[in-house]
């Protein structure tokens, strides 16, 4: 009996890597670019002293190199979602294979439930652009960027990739202790230029600890709440106030995207604001 399931868990594993090796072996070349290019930036870390960082002074002797012994490799603070806004894994997986589309994502989790890392979660991938979260102006240099299978024109997300997300959220909340806050979307930062992801389930995620939501009973903001500061206070980029309050409406409000704010639109974000402070 014990032999029999040695074979058999011998036979999943086999089964299993031979799986591995075909879905990864037709982007052999991309992985090779990939591994090329972490061996280059492997170089760079570990150079004593570090290449290009020198200060230009007048006097050479006042410029010295002692290696602390006290470090680590930055770690990130954000994780920031997205819809993939194409028509299946495989497209955007090659999207992020190719040098001239130059972005990327750490995930991507198809319709399906499966889940691809691309990017070494410590490595800067290109997946925030010019977006901005309160002071904070290179997301891309903080966060984890991780792109959901979705068109995003209506198409509803599935329960296997629902499931798989919120253990990849985490998983990654505890291995870096991100802020149940910090968990955004692409709209988020980037509120004049980005929908996504749109349609999304904020509120189930807020409830399993990643994002913040507001209370059930709202109460009525005080005469000197001012909705412009309360939206810069939670980090929206309100230089164009009205696609700040899309934003905010995408995200917490859903139903009804006008860039106004209803008597009720103003209890939640109240509440929200307050959250935040």
């Amino acid at each position: 009996m014990g032999k029999n399931i040695i074979l058999y868990l011998g036979t999943i594993l086999v089964s299993s890597v031979g799986l591995i090796g075909c879905s990864t072996n037709q982007y052999a070349s991309t992985n090779k670019v990939y591994k090329k290019q972490a061996k280059k930036f492997s170089k760079t870390i570990a150079a004593t002293p570090p290449v290009n960082q020198y200060l230009d002074l007048s006097d050479p002797s006042k410029i010295d190199w002692v290696g602390s012994v006290n470090f680590g490799i930055r770690k990130p603070n954000f994780v920031i979602l997205h819809h993939t806004a194409q028509e299946s894994t495989e497209q955007t997986l090659k999207t992020f294979t190719l040098t001239r589309t130059a972005v990327s994502s750490h995930y991507v989790v198809g319709a399906d439930g499966r889940v691809v890392q691309m990017v070494n979660d410590y490595l800067r991938a290109q997946h925030a652009g010019i977006g901005k979260w309160g002071n904070n102006s290179d997301l891309n240099s903080s966060s984890i960027g991780i792109e959901i299978d979705n068109n995003g024109l209506g198409e509803p997300y599935t329960d296997a990739q629902i499931e798989s997300l919120l253990k990849l959220c985490e998983v990654l909340k505890k291995r870096y202790g991100i802020p149940t806050a910090n968990f955004i979307g692409h709209a988020d930062i980037a509120p004049t230029r980005k929908p996504d992801p749109a349609n999304f389930p904020w509120k189930l995620f807020a409830e399993k600890g990643y994002g913040l939501w507001y209370d059930d009973v709202l109460e009525t903001p005080t005469e000197n709440f001012d909705p412009a500061i309360a939206l810069r206070i939670i980090g929206y980029d309100i230089k164009d106030l009205n696609a700040a309050i899309v934003a905010f409406k995408r995200h917490f409000v859903q139903k009804d995207l006008l860039p106004v704010l209803s008597e009720e639109d103003k209890k939640i974000l109240f509440n929200l604001y307050k959250k935040y402070l």
